[in-house]
């Protein structure tokens, strides 16, 4: 196995298309087919299926590929610091469901370290990219909660895809809303009370199951129900329609401002958030600092 060849296996699964990938890397189709071949052979797997449509890589090949690209990424930066001589900012990434304090919690890592020698990135994202983004190496960690009607479904995934989710704080079920709302004064608030007022949940996609929900409890029968792709929006929606949306309770003042409240839902329900990790691979320094903020929010968990 060579890295030219792992090269080959990257562009194939980017063109998904034999073809298209040989124009790009300036060789023959068959010398490009040759080559795939023989590294399949070599490693014992199927990377690629072959249809008249194209090519779709394999459920093993998803994973071979992730690693292919870690390999290839980590032999770019050595070339470039060793052989070109010039300074690549290493690359740190996250991807979460929209959670305010897991935001916050990056701000204060990034301060702790500077931009000048890392280039930064975080995907407020749908629960299923959150997964892939951690299983294809486009993020190190992802965030999200699990309860006891999604854990079972979500870690068959997780060990399908070589992934590890570990707890860090447990949580009630709150009502977040602005301070405007109706509601907002009550110490509890019961899903009979908030019936009136829509409720808001994350849009996810194609991926639209309830085990991939971000919100608990996404198997009620709303009487109101409005779906969003970004925070923003949901929060607009608040105050414009005295809607709410279901979360953690861990508010952040310092990013979303001082005009939304949590009230604690009536139910013993709890949710369980977390962060995913690539089974087996060693969490970076960054990545360490960033979960020692994260475990900085578990006091005001389960309040």
């Amino acid at each position: 196995m060579t890295l030219t060849q792992l090269k080959y296996v990257i562009t194939v699964a980017e063109e998904k298309s034999m073809n298209e990938a040989a124009k790009k890397l300036f060789i023959s189709q068959p010398a490009l087919s040759s080559a795939i071949k023989e590294i399949e052979e070599e490693i014992g797997i199927t990377i690629f299926k072959r249809s008249n449509k194209g090519v779709l890589v394999s459920l093993q090949g998803e994973e071979f590929i992730g690693y292919a690209k870690q390999v290839v990424e980590q032999y770019r930066l050595i070339e470039t610091k060793y052989i070109d001589k010039t300074n690549v900012k290493k690359k740190f990434g996250v991807s979460t469901q929209h959670y305010t304090f897991a935001v916050k919690a990056f701000v204060e890592m990034v301060k702790q370290f500077g931009m000048e020698e890392y280039e930064f990135a975080i995907r407020e994202t749908k629960t299923f990219e959150v997964i892939e983004d951690v299983k294809n190496f486009k993020s190190e960690i992802g965030i999200l909660y699990l309860n006891d009607f999604n854990e079972k479904i979500l870690n068959k995934l997780f060990s399908e895809y070589g992934l590890e989710f570990h707890p860090i704080l447990n949580c009630y079920i709150y009502v977040y809303m602005w301070k405007g709302h109706p509601l907002a004064d009550k110490e509890t608030v019961s899903l009979e009370e908030l019936e009136e007022y829509p409720c808001l949940a994350f849009e996810q996609g194609n991926n639209n199951s309830f085990y991939f929900a971000e919100e608990v409890l996404s198997t009620y029968h709303y009487k109101q129900l409005i779906k969003a792709n970004d925070r923003a929006t949901l929060l607009n929606l608040m105050v414009g329609l005295n809607g709410y949306t279901l979360c953690s309770g861990i508010i952040c003042e310092e990013l979303n401002g001082s005009d939304y409240c949590a009230v604690k839902l009536t139910s013993d329900e709890t949710m369980t958030i977390g962060y995913l990790a690539r089974k087996g691979v060693t969490v970076s320094m960054l990545g360490q600092k960033y979960i020692m903020e994260l475990k900085k929010y578990k006091d005001k968990a389960l309040g």
